[in-house]
């Protein structure tokens, strides 16, 4: 799969956001090295501390479906921003435990435009050994 496809279920996802607060949906989706897509959006809470990304709600259902962090072949973050969209610092942080170092990730605008990067340079120094 191109990362323009998986970029269409992750702008697809923003449709199930639950961000009555912000007013700022995030869809993500995960492309597993056999085929599978798994999706995420943001649910937000009026506890903001409860509140859950589209990265991590993605990856934890990854997590719960069986998927081990070698299984992940790409992920596209989708938003409804002028700039490419990154994960937050907490996303980042999962995403180094869930994820191999070398994953693409690929961050999205508006426009449908998509930049690459690789987890490692996402997040250079991170908590744990990449």
């Amino acid at each position: 799969m191109k990362p323009e496809e998986l970029y269409v279920h992750a702008k697809n996802a923003l449709e199930h956001s639950y961000c009555p607060y912000s007013n700022f949906p995030v869809g993500c989706a995960i492309l597993y090295k056999d085929g599978t897509v798994i999706t995420g959006v943001n649910v937000e809470n009026v506890s903001f501390g409860a509140t859950n990304c589209a990265e991590r709600t993605a990856l934890f259902t990854g997590v719960t479906k069986g998927y081990q962090k070698e299984d992940v072949e790409m992920l596209v973050v989708a938003g409804k921003t002028d700039y490419f969209l990154p994960p937050c610092c907490l996303c980042r942080q999962v995403l180094v435990e869930l994820c191999p170092a070398d994953t693409p990730i690929y961050l999205s605008n508006n426009k449908g435009e998509l930049k690459e990067t690789i987890l490692r340079d996402l997040v250079p120094l991170a908590f744990t050994e990449m």
